[in-house]
């Protein structure tokens, strides 16, 4: 009777849902760019997506599809986030078609990590977990996992099977003071083990907290050429501007041969049926036709033995479900960008150089197979490169080509909305960093001239600066 009304409950608000995104989109698809000229703004910069921009601004504005889908493409985004949003279940199960979860797990589902679509918080339980590594390299240049524990710390396990262990977060406040004697505080993580259930990790192990990003804007992403994004590049500096970015090449599960990385923290995935696999397998212990084996050591031996969900436990037409849902979540819309004080912070932004890493524009290219993300101009403020960012911000764990103090350039879109949809603030591979400030503070490396400049504007132009950024 229980499974029943939950399952009442899931209809009614999966047909809310469908209410709000049918009309959001059908108005969203209406979106043009202003046409008068006001100082500092150019026409059509308030809409990240282009015509595909979503016009909201409330705890759902991560969560709507793009216009210009298909009707099927339509069905499948309501499909995919079904089977996003909802928990999966410990096999065998009369819930059949989300049973599987495990053996060992970080998240029940994937909304479990992003919540509304959204962005995780620095908390074991709410989006963050630990990548483990040895320092070596696999024959694709991938890190090699712990012997004992994998290549993800799980810290979580179905009944009568052995979670690996758990780990906890220590900050140390860093104070500090601008030029002006303003004063800060930056907080800095150090991260301990705990009830390690399968034994010791290997000597000088290696792990990297990431915390999950939202989801917006991702199959625009995926569909800007390789060549625009490699006409950012320039790794060994020979424009000499300090700014050194370079491509990530990294190992393509689905054709067997290295690509160019652009999703990740260190631009480690090369697309996004790759990222989505990945995601289940790792984080929900979730098998599919890429990733068939689950994520059991040789001395995990409940692990290598519990009954599973079927072979593999998400079919390829669920998984395509999935990935076309994470392909089609759309953009908000920009706020308060004709505010006097917005346009004077991008006047500073470009003048602090960070334009240089945080790339405003892309047209996307005519690759998709879902003609919706074809030929769109975006504002993602990335270039999708990894960048050297300082010791500060070092998780001494390389990942393919990207080195420990390199991080991919993150899009600046949607970060104003992060405060509204996830009633959180937190920014920064691990969170450690309160808000947009701490998050600029932390910044070195190649970001240090960028990170100095902000440092010695006054109070007013920094607040500028953030209200731009807050405006994107």
């Amino acid at each position: 009777m229980t499974e029943f009304f939950t399952l009442m409950r899931y209809i009614f608000r999966l047909n809310i849902l469908f209410f709000v995104l049918f009309f959001s989109c059908k108005k969203d698809s209406k979106i043009e760019p202003l046409s008068e000229q006001i100082p500092g703004y150019e026409i059509g910069e308030e809409l990240s997506a282009g015509i595909r921009t979503i016009n909201d601004e409330s705890s759902l504005a991560f969560s709507y599809r793009i216009s210009g889908l298909s009707t099927v493409e339509g069905g499948n985004f309501f499909t995919g986030n079904s089977f996003f949003s909802q928990n999966w279940v410990e096999a065998p199960s009369s819930t059949s078609a989300r049973d599987g979860l495990g053996p060992l797990f970080n998240s029940r589902s994937c909304s479990g990590c992003h919540l509304n679509d959204g962005r995780g918080e620095p908390f074991s339980a709410k989006g963050l977990l630990l990548r483990l590594s040895t320092g070596s390299t696999g024959s694709s240049g991938e890190p090699m996992p712990d012997i004992n524990y994998g290549g993800q710390l799980q810290d979580y396990a179905l009944p009568n099977i052995t979670s690996e262990g758990a780990f906890s977060i220590f900050y140390t406040e860093i104070p500090g003071a601008f030029a002006d004697g303003e004063v800060y505080s930056l907080r800095a993580p150090t991260y301990s083990f705990s009830n390690l259930n399968y034994g010791n990790m290997q000597s000088g192990i290696l792990f990297s907290p990431r915390i999950g990003q939202q989801m917006i804007g991702l199959g625009l992403i995926e569909n800007i050429s390789i060549t625009d994004i490699l006409t950012n590049a320039d790794e060994t500096d020979i424009n000499m501007d300090g700014i050194s970015g370079k491509a990530n090449y990294v190992y393509n599960a689905l054709t067997k041969t290295t690509d160019l990385g652009r999703f990740g923290w260190k631009a480690n995935v090369p697309n996004l049926y790759h990222q989505t696999a990945g995601a289940f397998i790792g984080d929900l212990g979730i098998t599919s036709w890429l990733f068939k084996d689950q994520n059991c050591t040789s001395v995990q031996n409940d692990c290598q033995n519990a009954i599973t969900g079927g072979t593999p436990e998400i079919d390829s037409i669920k998984l395509n479900y999935v990935v076309l849902y994470t392909k089609v979540l759309g953009v908000p819309i920009r706020r308060n960008y004709k505010d006097e004080e917005v346009l004077k912070g991008k006047y500073i932004f470009k003048n602090a150089g960070c334009d240089k890493c945080h790339t405003s524009k892309f047209v996307t290219s005519n690759n998709s197979d879902i003609a919706a993300l074809n030929n769109i101009i975006i504002h993602p403020y990335s270039d999708f490169l990894v960048h050297d960012m300082g010791i500060g911000l070092s998780d001494n764990r390389a990942d393919f080509l990207a080195k420990s103090n390199e991080w991919r350039t993150q899009p600046l879109w949607g970060i104003g909305l992060i405060k509204t949809v996830n009633r959180h603030t937190y920014l920064l591979h691990d969170g450690r960093a309160r808000n947009i400030q701490e998050a600029i503070l932390w910044h070195g490396g190649e970001a240090q001239m960028s990170r100095d400049y902000y440092f010695k504007l006054n109070k007013k132009e920094r607040s500028s600066l953030l209200k731009f950024i807050e405006s994107l």
